[in-house]
């Protein structure tokens, strides 16, 4: 089962379109973690799982959320809220307490993923204001029945190598 995940997307709207167009066919679920800057009944954001970032106004957007995909429980949040610019403890503690196995979030714009303690933490990085690299990224998690590929992608869909990953799972 796939998963697309992106965040900090901050206004953009036809960078959300070519990227859910160019991937439709093949996920199952979409995560957008925050700051998309647009309405929850935006049509841009139908099918989307979201949760309101710092820049997002919609109040309708909740601040967590927590969904079970693929039979991995994920949570879903922005980053704001746990300091993720620091650390990723609060953030740990959360989805220990919640059960999680899968940790989606953006805030900080940088792409990368962690297996930390059995967790998979995922930040896709940003569309439109990328940090610690060129690329705009966005990100697709294969869950399969031992392993967890999260493969990177640019605007272009082109993969980014140095951040994709194979994780063995139990």
């Amino acid at each position: 089962m796939k998963v697309l995940i992106m965040s900090d997307s901050h206004g953009l709207t036809h960078e959300i379109s070519m990227i859910t167009d160019r991937h439709k066919e093949e996920v199952a679920t979409m995560i957008h973690c925050g700051d998309s800057e647009l309405e929850s009944k935006d049509p841009l954001m139908k099918g989307f799982l979201a949760v309101r970032g710092n820049c997002d106004y919609d109040a309708t957007y909740p601040d967590d959320a927590v969904e079970d995909i693929g039979g991995k429980r994920f949570f879903l949040t922005h980053g704001h809220l746990y300091n993720i610019k620091m650390t990723l403890m609060n953030l740990s503690y959360k989805s220990e307490e919640i059960g999680a196995d899968i940790i989606c979030f953006g805030h900080s714009h940088t792409a990368g993923s962690e297996l930390i303690d059995g967790k998979l933490f995922i930040n896709p990085g940003s569309i439109r204001q990328p940090r610690g690299r060129k690329e705009k990224t966005y990100a697709i998690l294969d869950i399969g029945s031992d392993q967890l590929e999260i493969i990177y992608y640019d605007l272009e869909g082109k993969i980014v190598e140095e951040l994709s990953r194979v994780y063995r799972i139990d």
